[in-house]
């Protein structure tokens, strides 16, 4: 099981640094459930300090990043390759955020290219892939997400899909209060991990991880838990809060 925390635009350093002591307090209080792994995404801003504080207090989460460029040194004002994340000991940066595909206007080719970028400077990838309400209803969503696998998997040895993490995010979910019923998340999951089954074979599919996204709470993971092919959360705006991003990792486990 992995659960990432995507702080998304928010924590300034000082919040960041606060707010990553109180997690890392929390659980070494209560302990990391054997098997579960922690992913912890600020903003730019603030990665150095929370790489500093993750390893000087021994926090038992892996830091993440939130996107990357696709590339490695190149005049590109605002931009920070994953070259630059590696260096922080950056070990998963997401890509194909459905946030950055509809406002950033990144497409299926340019999360590919993260990708590349990602796995180059020997990170790993959170891969975002999801629908709209429309598509959901007219029930081309499996077709939509088959699709986006497709591209930004497609050809890849064996070995760096398996490394992957696959975050399936109900775009009309994401920051409205609405959660995918059990029934949707195991169609969508399982839909999914046959497609990565079909580019790779089964036995890279199944170490594949796979994350719900879309508005994640304690309560969500607990009626998600046991659902086939969820194997962790990518959880949003609960995880800026320490006491109850905690709740679902445990609540995961």
């Amino acid at each position: 099981m992995i659960v990432s925390g995507n702080w998304k635009m928010r924590e300034d350093h000082v919040e960041a640094l606060k707010l990553v002591q109180t997690l890392g307090s929390l659980l070494h209080g209560s302990g990391l459930p054997k098997g579960q792994e922690v992913s912890i995404h600020p903003p730019f801003t603030s990665l150095r300090t929370v790489q500093t504080a993750i390893e000087s207090d021994r926090v038992p989460v892996a830091l993440g990043a939130q996107t990357c460029h696709v590339d490695d040194s190149e005049p590109c004002t605002g931009e920070v390759s994953a070259e630059m994340l590696a260096r922080l000991h950056v070990s998963y940066v997401i890509a194909g955020h459905s946030e950055r595909r509809a406002r950033c206007g990144e497409t299926d080719e340019i999360v590919r290219s993260k990708l590349d970028a990602i796995y180059r400077h020997g990170m790993r990838p959170i891969l975002c892939v999801g629908e709209t309400l429309a598509e959901r209803q007219d029930g081309s969503a499996p077709a939509k997400v088959r699709r986006q696998l497709v591209a930004a998997l497609g050809g890849r040895p064996a070995q760096a899909v398996a490394a992957a993490v696959i975050a399936y995010e109900p775009i009309w979910a994401i920051g409205t209060g609405q959660t995918a019923t059990r029934e949707d998340v195991e169609e969508m999951c399982s839909a999914i991990r046959d497609e990565v089954a079909r580019l790779v074979g089964a036995g890279a599919a199944a170490s594949t991880r796979i994350q719900y996204g879309g508005s994640v709470t304690a309560e969500t993971s607990e009626l998600l838990l046991g659902v086939e092919n969820v194997d962790g959360f990518l959880v949003g705006g609960a995880s800026l809060d320490a006491g109850r991003f905690v709740d679902i990792v445990l609540a995961s486990a």
